[in-house]
Order: structure tokens, then sequence, then C-alpha cells
């Protein structure tokens, strides 16, 4: 009888060690999953920040597996998060010059990924109707006759925004004093572009590329003699300090994102006439070798 007691007592024991056990484990692999920090990755709401950041964010989740959390703010308060390690990256620093003041401040507390496209470039634009002869330069926003038509304004963006600094400095440089520059926001910009084209009426704005308002309105940029606005740029991934060491296949993923400015214009069309997550879809249909490359053989 003692015997068969010990032996049963022996197994109840076990059994209820090895359900414990199971649950001890389960529980601990519940614990982790829930412990995996998401991806976070900041932007400014602006065209082409949306697109790109959006595009990186569905291919993280899809391709490595990795949850994603997108925190959207002005870009001031972007480039203080990531250096504080509040975000973990952005994919919108305009270098060497539009976004120079921000990085100079946070460059020993971040690293760079990787760059997402070349060739940006900041400029103010006006429509295509306006003569070349009356307006080819910003030199000749000074004739009385041009400045009475645009109503002394240049349209503007929000007030954070490197492009609306340096549009400050070119209305001091080509002495422009009679000039306002109108601070608002992208998408105040752009209504004040489509009603003024409606009626094909006078106007100079402040803009950028790659954008897709060169898709949908017939602009030109006036030239910068002065190189006021800059000149080309490149536009890179900046992230925490030990991102790299802590999320190896989403940074390699990230170093490897490259967008050609043509096709990145293109899809931020194809996002206006649809939406984001449409015009992404598309783009990830469309480019497969693409997507293949940038994932690399670490997903």
């Amino acid at each position: 009888m003692f015997t068969t007691l010990s032996i049963t007592r022996r197994a109840t024991l076990g059994a209820t060690f090895g359900l414990a056990a199971a649950l001890l484990t389960g529980s601990v692999t519940t614990t982790m999953a829930q412990d995996a920090k998401p991806v976070k990755i900041g932007w400014a709401a602006w065209s082409d920040a949306e697109f790109v950041t959006k595009l990186a964010a569905k291919l993280i989740k899809d391709e490595l597996g990795a949850e994603v959390e997108l925190v959207q703010t002005d870009v001031a308060p972007l480039y203080q998060g990531v250096s504080r390690g509040d975000i973990d990256l952005m994919m919108m620093a305009w270098l060497p010059q539009t976004h120079a003041d921000y990085f100079a401040k946070i460059k020993d507390r971040v690293e760079t990924i990787g760059t997402v496209y070349d060739g940006a470039k900041l400029g103010w634009v006006v429509p295509a109707y306006i003569p070349e002869s009356a307006i080819a330069s910003i030199e000749d926003l000074k004739k009385p006759d041009v400045q009475e038509k645009l109503s002394s304004t240049v349209q503007g963006i929000d007030p954070g925004a490197g492009l609306t600094r340096l549009s400050q400095k070119a209305l001091k440089d080509y002495s422009l004093g009679g000039y306002k520059l109108q601070i608002s926001s992208e998408a105040g910009m752009l209504t004040t572009v489509d009603r003024a084209m409606r009626s094909e009426k006078w106007f100079v704005a402040t803009s950028w590329s790659p954008h897709w308002m060169f898709g949908k309105y017939k602009l030109r940029y006036i030239v910068d003699p002065k190189t006021s606005l800059g000149e080309a740029e490149h536009v890179d991934i900046i992230a925490r300090k030990d991102f790299k060491a802590e999320n190896p296949k989403v940074a390699g993923f990230l170093s490897r994102m490259k967008l050609p400015i043509g096709d990145l214009e293109a899809a931020m069309f194809v996002a206006q006439e649809t939406s984001y997550d449409e015009a992404i879809t598309e783009y990830i249909k469309n480019h497969p070798d693409q997507v293949k490359t940038w994932v690399g053989d670490e997903s």
C-alpha cells in the first residue's frame, strides 16, 4: 500500500509539476511576445514622406514579420524624438542643407541607416501659363507688375519645414521685403494652388521634388541664381543609437530601400488619385525585383 501510494503520489506530483512547467513556459513565451516592441517610425505630413514611410511599414510587417507603429508629428519633434530614443527612426532627413540645423544638433546621438532617394530639390514654382518673359527667376519677382499680380505673396507650407526657413532666407537674399511668405501647411498650399490653377490666376509657391503636384499640374521651377533654396539633396533614414544592433533585419532592409525619384513621383500621384494604401499595394505588385532586393536574404 505504501509503495503504491508513493508511486501514485509521485505521479500526481509529477503531473502537477509538469502542468506548472507548461503553464510557466507558456507564460514566459507570451510575455516575451508581448515585450517585442514595434518599430516606431516617425513622419511629417508631407506626401513623399507619407508614401515611403507607409511603404516601408507594410514591407517590414509583411516580409519581416515585425510590428510597426507610425508616429505623425512636425519635423522638429521628429529629430528630437529620434535623438532621445522615443522614436526609432525617420525616413525624411533632407541633407545636406534643408535640415542642416536640425541634424547638426542631434548628429552625435543618431545613426544613418541609408538614403531613400537622391536628387531631391527645393524651389519656388509658378504655373506654366505665366510667360517666362515675365517670371523666369526669383529676381523677376521684384518687377512692380509681377508683384501686383502675385499679391506680394509667396505661398508656403508649415512653419517647421526646412523649406520655410530657406524661403525666408531667400526673401532677404533677393531683397523681397515687400513680399509675405504665407506660412500654412502642405495641404493649405495645395488648396491655394488648385484654386489658382482653375482660374489661371498668377501665384508663386514653395515646392519640392518629388511631389505628385507635378503630375497633376503644369508647373515650372523658377531659377534661384543665389542658390538660397539649396541645390540637389539626398533624403536619408536616420535612427536612434543602437537601432542597427538591436534590429539587424529591419536596419538591413532599410539600408537597401532606395527609390528612383521618377518612380516615387508616379506612385505619389497614384496615391492622390486613389489612396496611399492602394498606391503602395500597386507599387509592390509592379516592382517585385526591387522589393526582393530591398528585403534581401534576411527575411
